[in-house]
């Protein structure tokens, strides 16, 4: 398909650059298959889901992956973004001036962390090697930053707030480099209103990846190459989220990146199996969802893949018009903004 085809324009002024407070008083469009477009808040989601169903989070934690420094023996400032583990001490990252650095050079950051060029990768990210031999998120909690979305910092600087406000409360493994957003919403209160509801909860882990801010250069869907991140759905986890639907339960995404694993370990009978290891699952209009029934997420940038995601669910010209009305009224966009719930 044509990528222009998920094209729309966006007010600048509509981009969040704090998130609400409470989480939970985020604003929530509601859009189904068919019928009206329902401006909600996000603490009515209890409401909006039946007993039995189940909401299935990212427990993903993000690091502090942003680092500055410049090429030893040099002055020229580069920066990195990490965006993939490889082993204990090497990461991809996407290097800001990446031309500047040969492989083999000393990349020099703050408080004493180094790592060495390694290898440049296909999507033209670098392999970088840490020095040294404390655990690499130890250096990166001495040197790095928040690695907010660039549509928020290249608006104002990250500051310490951030390091609360873009981490989820479900947060606990190690490995992403941006937040999955969707979970940003909630709170102890929301949380507990759930469970009294009989709405039933879940992780999974997919690290995120730098990735997933990437633009879609090609002109094609077709011509896109997808980035992979690492996710894994444990054995247990599979079997409670088969016998819910087993049961009439309805399986709903917080989140593209939750989406996006629950596809990857689905069955073609749509069960759930145990996943662990990288995928590179890209949705488009034409797929068929198995795993999942329902899909909580935030609005997304334009011609992006996670736009061509939500059109795969709901169909393009109902999700087209449902950005359309959230524009006209006022919605919050992007990673601190508000929330959309699908149910096709």
């Amino acid at each position: 398909m044509k990528v222009d085809l998920f094209d729309f324009e966006l007010p600048p002024e509509r981009i969040a650059l704090r998130p609400v407070r409470p989480r939970d008083a985020a604003r929530m469009l509601v859009v189904r298959a068919q019928g009206p477009f329902e401006d909600r808040g996000v603490s009515d989601l209890p409401d909006l889901l039946e007993p039995g169903d189940v909401l299935v989070f990212n427990d993903t934690r993000v690091i502090p992956a942003q680092l500055e420094g410049r090429r030893a023996g040099g002055e020229a400032k580069i920066g990195a973004t990490l965006h993939k583990r490889i082993d204990l001490r090497r990461w991809q990252a996407f290097v800001r001036n990446a031309r500047r650095v040969k492989l083999g050079d000393q990349l020099v950051f703050g408080g004493g962390v180094t790592a060495i060029a390694e290898a440049r990768q296909a999507d033209g990210s670098l392999t970088l090697m840490f020095e040294g031999e404390e655990p690499v998120e130890v250096l990166l909690d001495r040197a790095g930053t928040m690695p907010l979305p660039p549509y928020i910092a290249g608006k104002r600087a990250v500051d310490e707030q951030d390091l609360a406000d873009y981490q989820t409360m479900f947060a606990k493994e190690d490995g992403a480099v941006a937040a999955p957003t969707a979970s940003l919403h909630f709170t102890d209160a929301l949380v507990d209103a759930i469970d009294a509801r009989g709405i039933g909860r879940e992780t999974l882990t997919l690290h995120v990846g730098a990735g997933t801010f990437l633009p879609v250069k090609a002109d094609d869907t077709d011509d896109h190459a997808m980035h992979s991140e690492f996710g894994r759905i444990s054995a247990a986890t599979a079997a409670r989220l088969n016998a819910a639907r087993n049961g009439g339960g309805r399986i709903i995404a917080v989140g593209t990146t939750a989406l996006r694993l629950l596809e990857s370990a689905a069955q073609p009978d749509g069960t759930i199996a145990p996943f662990e290891g990288d995928t590179d699952i890209f949705i488009t209009p034409g797929y068929r969802f198995r795993g999942i029934d329902g899909l909580m997420t935030n609005f997304h940038l334009p011609k992006s893949t996670l736009v061509m995601l939500v059109s795969a669910l709901m169909g393009r010209e109902r999700m087209m018009a449902a950005y359309d009305h959230a524009i006209a009224s006022e919605y919050r966009f992007y990673s601190y903004g508000d929330s959309s719930l699908l149910l096709p």
